[in-house]
This record gives C-alpha cells, sequence and structure tokens, in this order.
C-alpha cells in the first residue's frame, strides 16, 4: 500500500527505477520511450553524463546557502547565461525552483512595479482562455485552464480573460491569418478599456500554448499587435515560456520566433532538463530600476530559490543547449516527427489538426474532419490514448477539454532534443496504433 497521495488515487502506477537517453525503465523491467520528456521537462532525455557531473561537483563545494545570507558563484554564472542567450531588453533574471512559482514571482513583480512607480490603482490581470500557467493560486487564477480552476474558483483571486490564438477552431472561414490577428488585438483592447485604462497591469500568455490546448502557436503577427496595444496603454507583457521555452521550439526562447521582447519572461522545465527544479523569471531594465531606485528589494521569496546544485544542474544544461548541434537536432527531428505524424495520421478520420514547432508538436483528435465535431467527453479518449501508449511502451501527454475544458481530446509530444530519427519513427508507430486501438476501444 502506498502512502504517497498520488494525483489519480488507486491506478497502480509502473515503478521507475533507471532512465538513460530517452528511455525510461520501470521495476519490472519495461521500456518506455519518453515521448513526452515527462511534461516537456527532460530535453536532455535522462542520466545525461555531463550534467551530473556538474551536479557533484558542486556538491563537493557547497550545497545550500540561503539566498538572504550569500549569493553563489554558480547561481550568477547560470543568470549571466540566460540574460547573454535572452533577447536585448531583458537584463536581470530571478531564481525560483519550478514554474508556477516563476509565474507567481512574475505576477508580483508587475504588481510592485506599479506601486513602486506611482501607479497602486493598476491591479487587474489579463490573460487567455484556454490557458496554463500553473498551480498555485495566483498561477491559476491567471490560467484559463477551466477544468483545473472550477472547484478552486471560489478562492481564486479576480483575472480577466480574452480568446486564445486558436486558429484550427476560431479563425472564421475566409478570414486571414493577418485579419484574425487583429480580431484578436481589438478585443484585447476592448477587454482594457472596459477594466479601465489605468487599472490594468498585465497581460500573461504562452508564446505557444502547452499543455491545454497541445502546442498551438500563433498566427501572422499576432504577437506585435499584442505589443503595441499593451505599450498603447502602459500593461507589462508576461510571456510564459515555463513549457515552449528552453529550445523546445527550435529557439533558445520562443519569443524570439515573434519578434517582440516582453518585460517579464518565465521559464523553467527544460532549463534544468528535470535534473534538479528550478525555475526563473527573466525582467527588463525598468522593472529592475523601479525596484533598486524604489523600496530597494523584491517583496518576494521562497527557502530553495537559487539552490546552488539547481543551478549547477541548470547552467550546465544551458550550455549543451547553445550548441549549435543541439539546436539543430531539435529542428531537424522536429520536421521529422511533424512529417511522420501527417503520413502516419494526416489521412486519419479521426484527427482533425496536427501542429506545433520544433520537437513541441499535438495531435488533436475529433469524430468528424469536417465538422471538428469532437469526441463525447465522456468516452475520455485522452485516458484511453494515454493507457494504450503505456501498453506499447511510449510516454506521451493526452489531454482533455482542448476546446473549452469540458470537450476536445489532443496529445502533446515533447521529446527529448537528442534524439535520434528511428526513434521519432517509434514514437509516430507507437501513438499511431494507440490512438487507432483508443478509438476502436
Amino acid at each position: 500500500m502506498s502512502r504517497i497521495l498520488h494525483r489519480t488515487i488507486g491506478i497502480g502506477l509502473p515503478t521507475a527505477v533507471a532512465g538513460e537517453g530517452i528511455y525510461i525503465t520501470d521495476r519490472e523491467g519495461r521500456s518506455y520511450i519518453d515521448g513526452s520528456g515527462g511534461a516537456a521537462v527532460s530535453c536532455l532525455g535522462h542520466n545525461h553524463r555531463e550534467v551530473l557531473e556538474a551536479m557533484k561537483a558542486q556538491m563537493g563545494r557547497i550545497s545550500y546557502a540561503h539566498t538572504s545570507f550569500f549569493t553563489t558563484d554558480v547561481a550568477e554564472r547560470l543568470a549571466e547565461q540566460l540574460v547573454e542567450l535572452a533577447p536585448k531588453g531583458l537584463d536581470y533574471v530571478y531564481l525560483v525552483s519550478g514554474g508556477s512559482e516563476a509565474v507567481e514571482a512574475a505576477l508580483k513583480m508587475a504588481r510592485q512595479y506599479f506601486v513602486e512607480i506611482g501607479q497602486p490603482q493598476r491591479r487587474h490581470i489579463i490573460a487567455r482562455r484556454q490557458s496554463y500557467h500553473g498551480n498555485t493560486i495566483g498561477a491559476l487564477a491567471t490560467g484559463g485552464n477551466a477544468w483545473r480552476r472550477a472547484q478552486f474558483k471560489p478562492i481564486l483571486p479576480e483575472t480577466h480573460h480574452v480568446s486564445p490564438c486558436y486558429a484550427y477552431r476560431d479563425m472564421q472561414v475566409g478570414e486571414t491569418p493577418e485579419a484574425y490577428a487583429e480580431r484578436l488585438a481589438v478585443e484585447l483592447e476592448a477587454k482594457i478599456v472596459e477594466l479601465g485604462v489605468d487599472k490594468v497591469m498585465a497581460f500573461v500568455a504562452e508564446p505557444v500554448v502547452g499543455a491545454t490546448l497541445g502546442a498551438v502557436g500563433p498566427v501572422a503577427d499576432y504577437f506585435k499587435r499584442v505589443r503595441q496595444v499593451c505599450d498603447k496603454y502602459g500593461i507589462l507583457l508576461i510571456l510564459d515560456e515555463v513549457m515552449c521555452g528552453m529550445g523546445r521550439t527550435g529557439t533558445i526562447f520562443a519569443l524570439q520566433q515573434e519578434g517582440i521582447v516582453p518585460e517579464l519572461v518565465t521559464i523553467a522545465k527544460g532549463l534544468g532538463g528535470g535534473f534538479q527544479p528550478i525555475g526563473a523569471v527573466l525582467l527588463s531594465e525598468k522593472i529592475y530600476r523601479a525596484f533598486a531606485d524604489g523600496s530597494g528589494l523584491f517583496q518576494h521569496g521562497h527557502t530553495y530559490i537559487g539552490h546552488p546544485i539547481a543551478a549547477a544542474a541548470a547552467s550546465k544544461v544551458v550550455e549543451i543547449l547553445q550548441r549549435p548541434e543541439t539546436m539543430s537536432n531539435v529542428a531537424k527531428m522536429g520536421e521529422r516527427l511533424q512529417a511522420g505524424l501527417d503520413a502516419a495520421l494526416g489521412q486519419s478520420p479521426y484527427v482533425g489538426d496536427i501542429r506545433g514547432r520544433g520537437l513541441f508538436r499535438g495531435v488533436e483528435l475529433v469524430v468528424d474532419k469536417e465538422t471538428k465535431q469532437p469526441f463525447d467527453p465522456s468516452r475520455k479518449l485522452h485516458s484511453r490514448i494515454k493507457r494504450e501508449s503505456m501498453q506499447r511502451g511510449l510516454m506521451c501527454y493526452p489531454m482533455g477539454g482542448t476546446i473549452d475544458g469540458i470537450n476536445g481530446d489532443h496529445v502533446l509530444l515533447a521529446p527529448p532534443y537528442i534524439i535520434q530519427p528511428e526513434q521519432i519513427d517509434l514514437i509516430v508507430e507507437r501513438l499511431a496504433a494507440a490512438i487507432n486501438a483508443a478509438v476502436a476501444g
């Protein structure tokens, strides 16, 4: 009998005992391709020798120093690495222990920024429906994942939501991507005006939406239009790259493909590669300067922020991500994954859309390809696909409620960046078989 309160009670999870490369092995000796990197975490696979050696070396120096007393060389080095890699304008780093913490910190930075500069009336946060920004109270409130929010709604702080950029379902017949992007920007501006042009503090969005929608990227110049709206009303733009960042979409930061720079960016997951819990917020000079010239502090903190061993692991991960062959492989294998999915599933009457960037791909399931009608949620198709995939030795990330928190099913794939062509082909083969079995079951 397990004494752990597992995410789902009584399902009898296999016990992982070893990991190597893109594979995880359970206690019975079964091997699974980690086709989702856990939750888009294990970007360099498992048991990476260079990362483990970096962690061991740091353990031999110092394993913990509270950040109210000390900084450490390894944390300082990681911050330097991240600023060097980030688009110009993101000049400082605040280290945390995960994605939800990063989003919480970014929200508090946004609020404190306006207090520091004498605009305390700015309190509203606008985000997008069908987004996911974490499971802490503030992050959950900001996210638009209806299913995750439902039972906690009475205790969630007020947050406002606008439409996602979800072209597969929401772009109108005959509407161009540019016109669709403009329509969404108009909707955002209307929400700002509704709430009060001097009352909104931040707009929060994932550059490529991960778990809730399944690798949905923006159309045309959507984010440039969003940036313009935020600038017009003096609103901070927070981009959440916890899942889609750190090379997952083919560039170190997903926002680099949009040609804009936000005031705040959150990263985690791939930053530590699963070797240690770590996340970070990258912030602009103007936010840092407001704190430095004002109260002289950021009124926030957690016990394990800037943890030296986590910083050592992340520093080595970031170093490896910078090697030309790493991002080159993400691009090549991402193209192969998309092509393989198109070939194996593109003609399926039950696959409505195959999308994504780099090694971040989503497959949306439908009953009818023409009408885009989703499966009845009572079938729990996503759960069936997960079960069938595991039986075939594949870990993927299926989710339900794709459309509105209740209806719709998709599968997210986010394999390690070290994956090879034949392993991509195995993922496609096993996923296609799992989907076919789940639909027929």
